[in-house]
């Protein structure tokens, strides 16, 4: 049995030190200069000397007030509107009985299975046409809507009992009462599950962006535009990349709990 335990621990410190590397590299990157950073010598790692003139030349280079201002507009909007709409989704698809509910799951799993890219292209027709090209609602476009959260949140709602709903029923609730009032706080773990998927995701986000977007970018595009098409200046390119960290890592640190238990249990507890 310690053998197992001793195992496990070393197998998870190991994959630890795998995620761990790549953002300790960034980091030290970012302090070290060009002809360091493109050194062939496996062993400098550590700068021979510390300077700070990177992150300097980034933030008078680049708008970080406005960049971190798109991102956060870009991922409240997603997350607002796909567990909104996942939620009400969900629970039509889950509780009601309409014609054509089959189909419409149906068409749900279909969107889920094939591949994103797919649907760019009408995307940027529909957002072309609205006159909306180049705004923090052409960003947001894509998540107004969630096929997998549709999915997550109706899995939810399935696995609740029907009592509840006959009892609310009997006590006068109708159909918006009773998705408000009792089904709905039910289901807020998976409603934070979803939130954080949608968070991450659209944070990471960056074909849309560029393709929709010229100047209201958020940070993933931005730097994405850092990157030269014959040279890159990477303690540059690193020390932006490291401040586009802190957010995430400071909403992390907040919200650690709610990170944890939402994704652990995925609305399939209570």
């Amino acid at each position: 049995m310690k053998l197992n335990k001793l195992l496990i621990h070393v197998i998870l410190i190991i994959v630890s030190i795998t995620m761990i590397v790549p953002f300790a590299w960034m980091a030290l990157t970012a302090f070290k200069t060009v002809t360091e950073s493109t050194s062939v010598n496996p062993f400098t790692i550590l700068p021979s000397k510390w300077i700070t003139s990177n992150f300097t030349e980034v933030i008078n280079n680049m708008d970080f007030i406005k960049l971190y201002l798109n991102t956060l507009l870009l991922i409240v909007g997603r997350v607002f509107f796909a567990v909104m709409t996942s939620t009400i989704a969900g629970y039509a698809l889950a509780r009601l009985e309409f014609p054509g509910k089959t189909i419409c799951f149906g068409l749900v799993l279909f969107q889920m299975m094939v591949p994103g890219q797919i649907f760019i292209i009408p995307q940027y027709l529909m957002v072309s046409k609205l006159g909306m090209l180049d705004t923090i609602f052409a960003l947001i476009f894509p998540g107004l809507v969630s096929a997998f959260g549709t999915f997550l949140l109706r899995q939810t709602f399935m696995s609740l009992p029907r009592d509840l709903e006959e009892a609310a029923r009997i006590d006068g609730c109708n159909i918006g009462q009773t998705f408000l009032l009792i089904m709905m706080p039910l289901v807020r773990s998976g409603m934070i599950a979803l939130g954080i998927f949608t968070a991450v995701f659209a944070y990471k986000d960056l074909m849309w962006p560029m393709i929709v977007n010229k100047n209201v970018m958020p940070l993933s595009a931005a730097l994405a535009k850092m990157q030269g098409q014959y040279t890159n200046n990477y303690p540059q390119l690193m020390a932006a990349s490291l401040l586009a960290c802190i957010p995430m890592i400071i909403l992390y640190l907040i919200f650690q709990k709610q990170f944890v238990e939402g994704i652990a249990t995925s609305g399939g507890k209570l």
